[in-house]
């Protein structure tokens, strides 16, 4: 097995784990944000906040690293576009997504300390833990770098050939209701998880997945190797 086709299938597992991980940091951490005393909730569920902030880790480090690893078969086609993924997927993402894992983690004393204390008003911790999940949630402005990062990636992978058009193609046009699911989340027009929320972000999810098992199976396309190959020991004569 050539380093292509490790690289290939690296990246599809790590964006399957991604993923996985992804929708069980939901399962975790949305009873929280439903409860009707988040700071109640989270002292009785401690384990469950802390699984979900561990979810929310994994999430974001395993996304972090498709672009780390596809860099050096990305760069052979577009350097730049391969780098600027590196920094939005890679870099900036990645930051917001521990911050978001630490906000989760800062429920858990936060809460112990509302449970034992005896001040008649708790409002100050209420407000401090509804602070906390507000940054949370704000991270839903990171769109905009998620955005920016995947036109980069399917731009490289159109223009290369590495996977069929028709997926690479795909991925950059499902990116347009995923933009317009993160605006109207960010303008607090509907919740992340809502019908709409979820029907404008399903072409890009389900393409991803798709991209991922494409990777696996197939991997990246010989062809486009080939060629790439060629060109660089034509130019290097």
């Amino acid at each position: 097995m050539n380093l292509n086709r490790k690289t290939a299938i690296i990246v599809g597992v790590l964006y399957i784990i991604g993923t996985v991980a992804g929708i069980f940091s939901l399962v975790f951490t949305e009873p929280v944000r439903n409860s009707q005393d988040y700071l109640v909730y989270v002292f009785a569920n401690e384990n469950q906040v802390i699984a979900g902030a561990l979810f929310v880790l994994t999430m974001g480090l395993a996304l972090a690293m498709v672009p780390v690893v596809a860099f050096p078969v990305l760069r052979k086609y577009n350097e730049a576009l391969a780098l600027g993924y590196v920094v939005f997927r890679g870099g900036l993402e990645t930051v917001i997504y521990m911050a978001m894992a630490v906000n989760w983690l800062l429920l858990l004393p936060l809460s112990q300390v509302y449970r034992q204390s005896t001040i008649p008003d708790v409002s100050n911790f209420q407000a401090l833990g509804a602070l906390l999940l507000d940054a949370d949630e704000l991270s839903s402005i990171l769109v905009i770098v998620f955005i920016l990062g995947a036109l980069m990636f399917y731009a490289v992978l159109y223009q290369s050939r590495l996977v069929p058009r028709w997926l690479s193609g795909w991925g950059l046009i499902a990116t347009i209701p995923y933009f317009a699911a993160g605006l109207l989340t960010m303008f607090a027009l509907i919740s992340p998880l809502s019908t709409t929320g979820v029907v404008l972000n399903l072409p890009l999810a389900v393409q991803e997945m798709v991209l991922a098992v494409w990777l696996i199976v197939k991997g990246f396309n010989p062809s486009a190797i080939a060629a790439v190959s060629v060109y660089a020991g034509t130019t290097e004569v």
